[in-house]
């Protein structure tokens, strides 16, 4: 009965929630400010920095390759939406990107712009353009506001009263689902509906926004053919919630045509 009564009072509020992604264009729920969540995250950042072994871009080629490869897309995506009018999309947005010392197979943006590559990822990656589709893609889960919606999702799951302020301040429910969806390692969409439709349009944008940045885009079909032979039996932590290895191939082949559109070499 209470929660079919907190349904019914929250019904309003949520319908209030829902708009067009400037990104996407899909429509929405986004219950939580994203100012707060980029101040979640830039501490949640902070925090997985200091217990990691970061490596250091000065003098290392392969993080001086990640801040290379995310600073072009952040500039591309920049430009793009700015031109377009868009700029509000990326506000609050200071973007870091960091090359830690971990065997995973792995990579993660949170909101604000706050990107972590693993090592373990490089060998899989090969090449600049490879890693640009794997960064695209990250950060399009940002830029896209995913898990702003997973999270919303997550409090309407779980009956968190709606109320603004009142239900994010020191709310220990709202920081649960935070770190939930935000914390380093874990999976995106792996709790909450529309993990695949999130999934396939990370896959579309990431591959639009390396083509801005001049990374040939054609270069995500070998990456994820490597992916999924490299875990064995095993897929690797990255893979764990993702479409399967041959439908996310097949809809990267429908994407490809689009984001060629926007591709133009550019010489390093």
């Amino acid at each position: 009965m209470k929660k079919t009564l907190f349904i019914l009072l929250a019904c309003p509020v949520i319908f209030a929630a829902c708009s067009t992604n400037a990104v996407t264009g899909r429509k929405q729920l986004s219950l939580l400010p994203e100012s707060q969540l980029q101040e979640m995250a830039m501490a949640e950042y902070r925090t997985f920095l200091s217990q990691s072994k970061v490596v250091s871009a000065s003098g290392n080629k392969d993080a001086e390759m990640v801040r290379r490869v995310g600073s072009r897309i952040a500039n591309a995506i920049t430009s793009y939406y700015s031109k377009q009018g868009k700029g509000s999309i990326l506000e609050g947005y200071k973007w870091e990107f960091n090359l830690v010392d971990n065997k995973d197979v792995n990579a993660w943006c949170m909101p604000g712009g706050k990107v972590v590559v693993y090592t373990g990822l490089l060998p899989v990656a090969q090449n600049e353009a490879a890693l640009a589709v794997v960064l695209g893609h990250e950060i399009t889960h940002a830029v896209a506001t995913h898990g702003n919606e997973r999270m919303s999702q997550g409090m309407i799951t779980q009956g968190i009263g709606i109320a603004g302020d009142v239900l994010t301040s020191g709310n220990s429910q709202v920081n649960g689902i935070f770190n939930t969806v935000f914390g380093p390692g874990s999976a995106i969409g792996y709790t909450l509906p529309n993990s695949r439709k999130q999934e396939y349009e990370a896959d579309r944008f990431g591959l639009i926004f390396a083509a801005m940045a001049g990374y040939n885009p054609r270069e995500a079909i070998p990456f994820w053919q490597r992916m999924a032979q490299s875990g064995g039996q095993k897929p690797p932590e990255f893979l764990a919630t993702h479409p399967s290895d041959d439908n996310r191939i097949a809809r990267l082949q429908e994407y490809m045509p689009e984001a060629l559109k926007y591709y133009k070499p550019v010489k390093n």
